[in-house]
């Protein structure tokens, strides 16, 4: 009776488990046809995106939905390796896919912890789910998620899985992979990484967003003191090397895009290009661009701008604060303060701060991150007014208030703001073009307008240089006296009205050598050149250096730098004098390489020397040289003598008003062209010409980028001679004689005109 009892419910269990068997390996039967193939696994090709270097191999720009960097498995370290198997899989090298041991453990805690508490995927689930199926959570997916891992791990080794699995997971901030996360969390390679760093990224693939060590640093803490003892259990780690992990302070980079050198506007350009070019692989192939930039530079011509345009700002005084909120909201605390700096997002070192309190000799201020800062004596000299009780309401600082604070030189804080006025800087390398800096304004963050390829703006009279070259063709040279005298011009030669130009400084000295004119910056002087060559040969003859002649329209106006112009079209007309006469192209990509190393595209180099390139007559560019240097001996910029150095040449550029203030200048290896000017045009201020405002940046450059060059000169061409010039006051501070084209060398002079040739008295009408 008993045996008949206990064997009823046994043989109803025995069936229940045949039946059970056979439904499964009949639903297994209709699954397996329908599995996807692995091939994708096989022949595995992750989103790698875009990234952008300079000459000298520094990242200076990333671009693509995911932050990926693969890696082989042997290239991954042990502490990673064994962080990421004592977090997510300890048994991965001894299961098939599936680990039915940690299914049963699993189990049991769910149901003795009264609820789903414990996951059992394992590394090769998570592979499977991560690249075939949805982390919906149905049955049939865990069936399908089963089924796939053992056909994985049939076709597949476990070092295989795991770099798959390594370099796949998503781990927050758009970093899919271990290896990006390393540098997203830590601006580390997997191969600079500690104990304490590591656990931290092994915590992250169960919850990428609430493990995440930027945004939620307490709970990422948590999680890696659980990997740690995970570690410790599993034999990886001792316990005095779980217990130093545990006191490594973390440094969590809180700026995911902080390339070690400001190169956005570059990156943007090359972003750009490449799109036009590979518009359906360009942030997903893994295409690496080697630019002509060079790290220091490029780090130069930043700090340059920078510098220069804080500098002007300074001498136009303080605006106010950025905005204000409630006083009376200010009780709530740091979380208050976040909100109000939320849209106030910092500029590098010029950092956004919320005042607490604030009086004539003290401010104290909160700044991201959760300091305090005190400001006083000479840091509060810039917004003095600003901090007195008569200042107005939207002008005063006070509790409340949103400013701008950075270091100085000193390290202590002090009081700026932003500035309104924006600048541009290029610089090349002449004799192939390869462009060496870039810096297209202020702050790419708050304005991603590049003023060196995109912004059209009046050159003014650093144009002039290419006007005195068209009239050296003409039968003119250095020597050629012209009457800075004021003119008048009619309509018709100005495509308006009544013209009545004047010098910058409203002065005029008379009749005076054309290389003085030029070294003084006499807009009479250019504008009677003018007159004398032919404005439509003058608008013909700048098309050689690189300008659009719809951009110059054929009037008076043009000897003024009246059209339109670059900084990078500036950059290569000037290097036409810096070459000798030859015309090079600028460049920036250097060569653009595929994820495997295959190159794809290389630049095409161009040097100065290869004629078919020649712009000018060797002799033109030559006395072009001259002339500029004495710009920078004894002209309008003289103050880049302050460098020390005797082979520097250029030419200032005011416009009229002072609306726009540029230098363009060159070393024989170098040229150098910045800028300064409002984005909507208007009055920079008075007296604010090419060597106030532009000229200082470019000579905070080139102190930098010249550094240990030696001096270096043209050689004289064939056909350039050095003849003796006459007396009468006329002469350029360099002496008693003047470079000549032969055939223009003057006659010897009679004793009723001492030294003064007859091509210099017909000149003297000019």
């Amino acid at each position: 009776m008993w045996s008949r009892w206990f064997a009823f419910p046994l043989a109803l269990l025995v069936g229940s488990a045949i039946v059970g068997a056979a439904l499964a390996g009949f639903v297994v039967l209709l699954a397996l046809p329908n599995l996807p193939s692995i091939e994708v696994l096989t022949d595995y090709q992750p989103k790698i995106p875009l990234r952008v270097y300079t000459a000298d191999g520094v990242l200076i720009g990333e671009f693509g939905e995911e932050r990926r960097s693969f890696v082989r498995i042997n290239e991954v370290p042990a502490i990673m390796k064994n962080a990421i198997l004592a977090a997510e899989d300890e048994r991965f090298y001894q299961h098939t896919g599936v680990d039915y041991l940690g299914v049963v453990r699993a189990a049991y805690s769910n149901l003795v912890g009264g609820g789903k508490r414990q996951g059992a995927s394992t590394i090769t689930m998570q592979v499977a789910r991560n690249f075939f199926l949805s982390s919906e959570k149905t049955l049939t997916r865990k069936l399908y998620e089963a089924l796939l891992s053992f056909k994985i791990e049939s076709s597949l080794s476990k070092d295989q899985i795991l770099e798959l699995y390594i370099n796949q997971i998503y781990l927050g901030q758009r970093a899919y992979g271990f290896a990006a996360a390393a540098h997203t969390y830590f601006g580390k390679t997997l191969s600079q990484l500690n104990a304490a760093e590591a656990t931290v990224l092994a915590g992250l693939p169960k919850a990428p967003s609430l493990f995440n060590p930027v945004v939620n640093p307490n709970r990422a803490k948590q999680r890696q003191l659980y990997v740690l003892r995970r570690m410790a259990e599993l034999g990886f780690l001792s316990e005095e090397q779980v217990a130093a992990a545990q006191k490594t302070p973390l440094g969590v980079k809180r700026d995911i895009d902080d390339f070690k050198v400001h190169a956005e506007y570059v990156a943007e350009m090359v972003r750009q290009m490449l799109y036009e070019r590979y518009p359906e692989a360009v942030y997903s192939r893994g295409f690496r661009v080697y630019t002509t930039i060079v790290k220091a530079d490029q780090e130069a011509a930043y700090a340059a701008v920078r510098r220069g345009l804080l500098d002007y700002d300074r001498r136009h005084g303080y605006r106010g604060p950025e905005g204000y909120i409630d006083p009376s909201d200010m009780g709530q605390g740091e979380e208050t303060y976040e909100e109000a700096l939320a849209e106030h997002l910092d500029s590098d070192d010029l950092v956004a701060a919320l005042v607490l309190e604030a009086s004539p000799s003290e401010v104290r201020a909160w700044r991201r991150g959760g300091e305090v800062v005190r400001i006083s004596g000479d840091g509060l000299k810039f917004a003095a007014r600003a901090l007195e009780e008569k200042a107005l309401p939207n002008k005063r600082i006070r509790r409340g208030a949103v400013i701008r604070i950075a270091k100085d030189d000193k390290d202590r804080w002090q009081i700026l703001q932003l500035p309104e006025v924006e600048g541009a800087f290029v610089s090349l390398h002449p004799q192939d073009g390869a462009v060496r800096a870039l810096v297209g304004g202020f702050d790419f963050h708050r304005n991603k307008y590049n003023h060196v390829t995109q912004a059209w703006r009046q050159p003014g009279s650093s144009f002039k240089p290419f006007i005195y070259s068209a009239s050296l063709e003409k039968g003119f040279t250095p020597a050629t006296v012209i009457n800075d005298a004021p003119v008048v011009v009619d309509a018709t030669h100005t495509g308006g009205q009544v013209w009545e130009p004047k010098n910058y400084d409203g002065k005029y000295e008379g009749p005076m050598r054309m290389r003085t004119g030029l070294a003084k910056s006499k807009n009479m002087v250019s504008i009677r050149i003018l007159q004398a060559i032919g404005t439509r040969y003058a608008q013909d003859y700048v098309t050689r250096f690189g300008f659009d002649a719809d951009k110059h329209p054929p009037y008076l106006t043009l000897a003024l730098g009246a059209g339109s112009v670059t900084p990078w079209q500036m950059a290569r007309a000037y290097s036409v004098f810096a070459t000798g006469g030859y015309k090079v192209e600028p460049y920036i990509i250097s060569k653009i390489v595929d994820d495997r190393g295959n190159v794809l595209a290389q630049a095409q180099i161009r040097q100065a020397g290869d004629e078919t390139l020649r712009a000018i007559d060797p002799r033109n560019a030559f006395v072009m040289d001259s002339m500029l240097h004495d710009v920078v001996r004894y002209g309008t910029a003289a103050r880049a003598r302050s460098l020390g150095r005797n082979d520097l040449a250029g030419k200032t550029g005011t416009t009229n008003d002072f609306v726009d203030a540029w230098f363009a200048g060159y070393h024989p290896m170098l040229v150098g062209v910045a800028w300064v000017g409002f984005d909507q045009p208007r009055r920079l201020g008075s007296n604010e010409t090419g060597s106030a405002a532009a000229l200082p940046i470019w000579i905070n450059y080139m102190a930098k980028a010249l550094k240990g060059m030696p001096e270096t000169f043209m050689t004289l061409p064939e056909g350039v001679v050095r003849a003796a010039i006459g007396e009468g006051g006329l002469l350029s501070p360099e002496g008693k004689s003047e470079y000549f084209y032969r055939e223009n060398v003057p006659p010897e002079p009679g004793p009723s005109e001492g030294l003064r040739s007859p091509e210099e008295i017909k000149n003297q009408l000019y």
